[in-house]
């Protein structure tokens, strides 16, 4: 899967999911740092990514935007290092690959999984 790591997460999380298998760059790499939610977004959709954030905001700007894409992946659990992150990722990516293929926001929370079909209140 094509990964875009967000700058709330840490570059290290990038080698730890290419170890397995996962095509990943982190915001820095595009020189992001610091730029609009919007941006990310934007370069996520053009690379066919999906972002994975801490950062709630990509969830309200595909929901004020009407998008169909990028899929979005939220991790608020509380694993903090990137190590723990990416044993998330790698336990539970797999369960909704389909949904981000087709347009989602997927949430990893402490207990359990919310997904949300994109676009979400309006057409893409």
């Amino acid at each position: 899967m094509k990964l875009l790591i967000d700058e709330c997460l840490s570059a290290r999380l990038c080698g730890l999911l290419e170890e397995i298998g996962h095509d990943a760059v982190h915001v820095s790499d595009l020189g992001l740092l610091g730029k609009p939610d919007t941006d990310v977004m934007a370069a996520a959709k053009e690379d066919q990514r999906v972002v994975i954030s801490a950062d709630t905001d990509f969830g309200e700007l595909l929901a004020k935007s009407g998008a169909a894409l990028p899929s979005v992946v939220l991790l608020r659990r509380p694993g903090k290092t990137p190590e723990e992150q990416a044993a998330v990722l790698k336990a539970n990516l797999p369960a909704v690959e389909s949904d981000l293929e087709s347009g989602a926001v997927v949430v990893f929370l402490q207990d359990r999984i919310r997904v949300r079909s994109l676009p979400i209140g309006g057409s893409a």
